[in-house]
């Protein structure tokens, strides 16, 4: 069985929405506007692509990374990665061609499917709504949090509303910097 990996970087508030900078949100950008950059904080993410097998996202990120990604030196890696984009509405013609191999999953059963098949890790990039989806379903493994030291406010968070039954982490992994940004991994307890 393959593990499921949210990354994700994350407000003290929960807020992953727009971190890069993307159009819409009245904090975007936050990442890089309001936070020193420390690079060995970001040590985590070169490690991602370094174990992760796959890539998995939603519609709605994967039509904001694929127009970006594949020309990206700092994610050259991702590029030769299988991608699967969980979508109802998305369809062949709408994928990028110079991105690799990409398939299109319409449901949950499919990335549980997924899961059960032989490899290694597979990385959830953004995909906000898709990670309510997965933790609600049980299919999240672990979590890769980068942790700012912001209040946000408003905007898309990375955990569900949804009332459920307690979900217990164990933390496996974690480190401060000097800006205080925190890295925190937890595992999933099934």
């Amino acid at each position: 069985m393959r593990t499921l990996i949210s990354t994700a970087f994350i407000s003290l508030d929960g807020v992953v929405e727009a971190p890069g900078g993307e159009p819409g949100y009245r904090n975007a950008g936050w990442t890089f506007k309001d936070v020193e950059f420390v690079p060995e904080a970001f040590e985590i993410k070169g490690r991602e692509q370094e174990e992760s097998t796959a890539i998995l996202m939603g519609r709605v990120s994967y039509e904001a990374f694929s127009p970006v990604w594949p020309d990206m030196e700092e994610f050259a890696h991702y590029k030769t990665m299988p991608k699967y984009v969980v979508s109802t509405t998305l369809t062949d013609k709408d994928l990028v061609l110079n991105w690799g191999e990409t398939t299109i999953l319409r449901s949950l059963d499919e990335v549980a499917a997924l899961k059960e098949t032989e490899g290694g890790p597979i990385i959830v990039h953004g995909s906000a709504s898709l990670n309510h989806s997965l933790s609600d379903a049980g299919l999240i493994d672990r979590y890769h949090l980068l942790v700012y030291p912001l209040l946000l406010g408003a905007g898309k968070r990375l955990f569900s509303t949804t009332d459920k039954d307690t979900q217990k982490l164990k933390l496996v992994e974690h480190e401060a910097y000097a800006n205080g940004l925190q890295k925190n991994v937890f595992d999933v307890v099934h």
